[in-house]
């Protein structure tokens, strides 16, 4: 029978298939390692982009931050400002509701009726006076709680004195919206 040697060439066929498992493997570790580094450049191109982005939007924020302080600012002005309006309004109104109140019981007097003392302490007018009869005096309540700003009108008492019997009398009389006069 005759041998056959198939060792060398399986040698060579052995050593032909690991040189090319070893190039296929070193060109997919080199392909592989590409592609990380492609990836690595790649995600880090998405980081800039991102970190950039949030830069701008930081700054944008402070100048937004900045404006809405600014709003805030001028709102809190605003409101100090009407305040102030209000105020001076208060006290525009109020110098000029004892002038009226003051010609509104000028006018309010009937004849009969003589007023001897005005006295003002803050929205309260105190008025004493004397009148020929009750009804004088009733008339003036009535016409004083007709007018506008005396809202609240008492009769604090009525004495009738003298020969000629004067009724002399004291009012209470309150400016504002209140329905008691305070004595």
């Amino acid at each position: 029978m005759t041998r056959i040697n198939l060792l060398p060439w399986r040698q060579a066929l052995a050593e032909r298939r690991r040189k090319y498992f070893l190039a296929c493997l070193l060109a997919f570790a080199c392909v592989a390692l590409a592609a990380v580094w492609l990836a690595d450049q790649v995600i880090d191109q998405a980081i800039d982009r991102q970190v950039t982005r949030n830069d701008h939007l930081g700054k944008e924020v402070g100048v937004l931050d900045s404006r809405i302080k600014t709003i805030d600012d001028l709102q809190e002005q605003s409101q100090q400002l009407a305040e102030r309006m209000k105020v001076v309004q208060d006290l525009h109104d109020s110098r000029s509701s004892g002038a009226q109140l003051l010609d509104q019981l000028a006018r309010a007097v009937p004849e009969g009726v003589h007023l001897h003392e005005v006295v003002a302490k803050g929205d309260t007018l105190s008025i004493s006076g004397s009148a020929e009869s009750s009804q004088d005096i009733a008339q003036l309540m009535r016409r004083l709680e007709a007018s506008e700003g005396a809202h609240a009108t008492r009769l604090q008492h009525v004495r009738t004195e003298g020969m000629r019997g004067n009724n002399e009398f004291q009012l209470m009389v309150r400016q504002g919206e209140s329905t008691e006069a305070q004595p």
